[in-house]
């Protein structure tokens, strides 16, 4: 199970000079063994190192030895099978990623010693270490370069079938393998990481739907970071709603947090967050009648404005009931601080009267700025906000029956809010932002950190 972490420090994928801001946002640690993998599968496990070994030739190995030190030669050499490879990572500090892949090699060819021609079979380990680095940062993509790519041979069985084989020509053979298989290895090593980059950028370079809202096209914001203890990966996305206008929001690099348990560091800013609940909060107006029906305090404020309406507003007797027009001013904003996140938001709440035989009366045209608090929750790969009350500033914006003081509204307008209003943001948040499955990790078993 892949363990994860959301901070509230937006992590960056490359160093900040200290001149540069720290912009709060979510970052997520996963274990160091879900990267290992992730890189064993897509290397070891798909077949993609054996794929491109498959087929090697190597030189033609010439030189006395064997019976009676008769003239050896061993030509058509070639790989038949890449046995137990094992992979293993280690983080370089300002470098990148060393990747160590042991296994053993098949070779298989024909030898002659003297005048006798057989099969010749050998078995090679080989220890193979790369130091793997990103370069060349550009709209999201990098490039990677490997060096110090090192072989190691380790022990050589030679086997042939008529078993007359000298020392000799064991020492023939770790030679020429000693002078030859780095100079094969390595570049094939070299093709299949970047193969693998492709690949798992790939992951990161994903456009994913928003529901029926939109999309988000994720992307690296910088190179990624490595320091002895996490590799760190920036993301960011363009939030485009359906139409293809793009959510503008600042993509400043930021600084990550100090993971010490974990190696693969992914992070949001801030910024980012609010372009996507901008998307994902779009309610049109609602407009329904002030009755127990709509929300259990709706008495309570009809009593509440009629003590405000002045006595000789004539039109604001009657039958007629109160209607209540709610809308969004403006985008929300989330505020993310160490444990808190906020979700800051402003509805006008008009309260209205409308005759069947004359126009609509304007009670009040109320402002109400929202204060939010965010409970922040992974599930199936998405970030989920649930959103609770937690303040509420009351102004009047207008009156046409002259209303002035509307402080005594101000917990009937919460109990509204709370009840019509918050069951449509939730809903509407509850499809959740989705996350790119970065390098192919789910996004599960999640421990979740402002």
């Amino acid at each position: 199970m892949t363990m994860l972490k959301l901070f509230g420090i937006v992590f960056f994928c490359g160093l900040l000079s200290p001149s540069q801001e720290v912009l709060s946002g979510l970052s997520c640690a996963v274990s160091p063994g879900a990267m290992q993998n992730v890189l064993s599968d897509a290397i070891l496990q798909n077949g993609l190192l054996q794929q491109h070994l498959q087929g090697l030739v190597l030189p033609n190995i010439m030189g006395e030895g064997g019976l009676l030190n008769s003239p050896t030669s061993i030509t058509g050499l070639h790989l038949v099978q890449v046995q137990l490879p094992r992979l293993s990572v280690v983080l370089l500090p300002g470098i990148g990623v060393q990747l160590t892949i042991a296994a053993k090699l098949e070779l298989s060819g024909n030898c002659l010693v003297g005048l006798l021609s057989e099969l010749i079979d050998i078995l090679v380990d080989v220890n193979i270490t790369a130091n793997i680095k990103c370069t060349n940062f550009e709209s999201g993509t990098v490039q990677v370069v490997i060096e110090d790519c090192l072989c190691i041979l380790g022990a050589v069985k030679i086997k042939l079938l008529s078993g007359l084989l000298s020392l000799s020509v064991n020492e023939i053979v770790l030679n020429q393998l000693t002078a030859t298989l780095p100079g094969l290895l390595c570049p094939v090593v070299d093709i299949v990481v970047n193969l693998v980059n492709i690949q798992l950028l790939g992951t990161l370079n994903a456009v994913i739907p928003v529901g029926t809202a939109g999309t988000i096209h994720y992307r690296l914001a910088s190179l990624p970071f490595t320091s002895g203890l996490f590799l760190g990966l920036d993301l960011d996305g363009a939030v485009k709603q359906v139409g293809g206008s793009i959510i503008p929001h600042d993509s400043s690099p930021s600084a990550l947090p100090p993971l010490l348990d974990k190696l693969l560091v992914l992070g949001l800013r801030q910024s980012f967050l609010n372009a996507a609940l901008s998307l994902l909060i779009q309610i049109p107006p609602q407009t329904f009648p002030c009755t127990p029906e709509a929300f259990s305090g709706a008495s309570h404020l009809q009593e509440a404005i009629a003590i405000l309406v002045p006595a000789g507003c004539s039109t604001c007797r009657g039958t007629s009931p109160l209607s209540i027009k709610l809308t969004l001013s403006g985008n929300p904003l989330i505020l993310l601080e160490e444990n808190k996140a906020t979700v800051e938001l402003s509805v006008m709440i008009q309260v209205f009267i409308k005759h069947l035989d004359g126009p609509i009366l304007n009670l009040l045209l109320l402002k109400a700025d929202l204060g939010l608090n965010a409970h922040v929750s992974m599930a199936g790969g998405r970030l989920v906000l649930g959103l609770s009350l937690g303040s509420t500033s009351l102004s009047l914006e207008s009156s046409d029956v002259g209303i002035s003081n509307v402080l005594n509204l101000k917990p009937h307008c919460s109990n509204l809010l709370v009840e019509t209003l918050l069951p449509l943001l939730n809903g509407a948040l509850g499809i959740g932002i989705p996350l790119p499955n970065v390098l192919g990790i789910p996004l599960i078993k999640v421990d979740i950190q402002i």
